[in-house]
């Protein structure tokens, strides 16, 4: 796998396949990129269990932290590492005990092992490196050309304004897509008569 560039349809697939996603080094405090990454997934439908000996007996979002991966006492279909490149061995190493295996390691933007990559795909799981969900999620779905980011996606065609229960482009549902006032008002005013 080349993890310098990865095809659109290989990040696509993971994101509409996982429905479970443990983050590693997730933090309850709401100014921390890990908390809004986090909370941007859960918003999209995502069943995310934070993970961080830190913060066990508080709650993210109502998700009560575990200490480890091994904690979680259920199957997790992804762990997206939110830990430096140093502390990426030891949580690949914790996601080999794990019975059933999960299908994907993700780690994020600035986040890099080849040799835990190496190790992981060994084992049959995808690894994704130096990346973002929440990124990818709204670059594949549209909604973060709404927010005016470019998606590095070229069409003459305008990306639909997210709404309630929409459907977007990776076949999943939006949940919380569209809850701006500048979309509500978008809305708004291409449903009334000109």
């Amino acid at each position: 796998m080349n993890h310098d560039a990865y095809d659109d349809n290989y990040i696509r697939g993971i994101l509409n396949s996982v429905k479970s996603i443990a983050m590693v080094g997730a933090s309850p405090v709401n100014v921390r990129p890990s908390y809004f990454a986090f909370k941007y997934l859960a918003q999209r439908g995502y069943d995310m269990i934070p993970v961080n000996p830190g913060h066990v007996g508080k709650q993210l979002l109502g998700k009560p932290f575990v200490a480890s991966l091994t904690d979680i006492g259920r199957p997790v279909d992804m762990i997206d590492i939110f830990r430096s490149s140093a502390h990426i061995m030891p949580v690949v190493d914790e996601v080999l005990t794990l019975s059933p295996l999960p299908k994907v390691i993700w780690m994020q933007l600035g986040a890099r092992d080849d040799a835990a990559a190496e190790k992981a795909e060994a084992a049959g799981i995808k690894v994704v490196m130096n990346r973002c969900p929440k990124i990818e999620y709204g670059r594949l779905s549209s909604e973060i050309s709404w927010m005016g980011v470019n998606s590095r996606t070229l069409s003459s065609k305008r990306a639909p304004i997210p709404t309630q229960g929409m459907r977007l482009s990776l076949n999943r549902m939006s949940v919380g897509g569209g809850a701006t006032a500048a979309s509500d008002r978008a809305a708004k005013n291409k449903s009334e008569p000109t």
